[in-house]
This record gives C-alpha cells, sequence and structure tokens, in this order.
C-alpha cells in the first residue's frame, strides 16, 4: 500500500491527442509530460495542423519533444514551490475538516 504505479498513462494521452486532432477539438496541443513515446502521435497531430506546447523541466527537458513543439516552457523548481504545501500548512488544512 502507498506505493502508485501508472501503467498505460501514455497510450491515454496519446489516444487523447489522437482524438482531438481528429475531432478538431483543439487547435493547440498543450502536453505535460516528457514521455517521447509520445512524439508518433504528435507527428500527427502536427500533420493534421495542430500546435503543440510541450511543458516540462528544465532539470531534464525532452528534446525529442523540443523538437516536436510551437511552444516550449521549461519549470524550474522555484516555478512549482508557491504551489507545494508545508507539513505545518497540511495539519491547519486537516483541522479545517
Amino acid at each position: 500500500m502507498g506505493i502508485y504505479h501508472e501503467k498505460g498513462v501514455d497510450v491515454h494521452m496519446a489516444a487523447d491527442l489522437l482524438r482531438g486532432a481528429y475531432k478538431n477539438l483543439y487547435d493547440t496541443a498543450i502536453l505535460v509530460s516528457s514521455d517521447t513515446d509520445l512524439i508518433p502521435a504528435i507527428q500527427y497531430l502536427r500533420e493534421e495542423g495542430k500546435k503543440l506546447e510541450y511543458i516540462g523541466f528544465s532539470h531534464q527537458p525532452s528534446y525529442g519533444l523540443i523538437k516536436y513543439s510551437d511552444v516550449r516552457t521549461l519549470l524550474k523548481k522555484e516555478d512549482l514551490e508557491p504551489f507545494q504545501s508545508t507539513k505545518k500548512h497540511q495539519k491547519t488544512r486537516r483541522s479545517l475538516r
């Protein structure tokens, strides 16, 4: 218990990218992932005239996804810190429930 394991998430993400491109649900897909297994789906959406915005992490960027993206954002640790809760904050939130 307490162990989180994701399986098949990349397949679901690829399916969502393809479905959205096929049904013309978006002009720009925003991808928060560094999984290069998604590149074939990205190539298809680009063939369909869609754009890709890649959001990754500066400490380990995906150069493959950078290559296929129109817009790139690489997040730094300090970009995410305002969204992290501290243990003190978590205790306060629990006591309010």
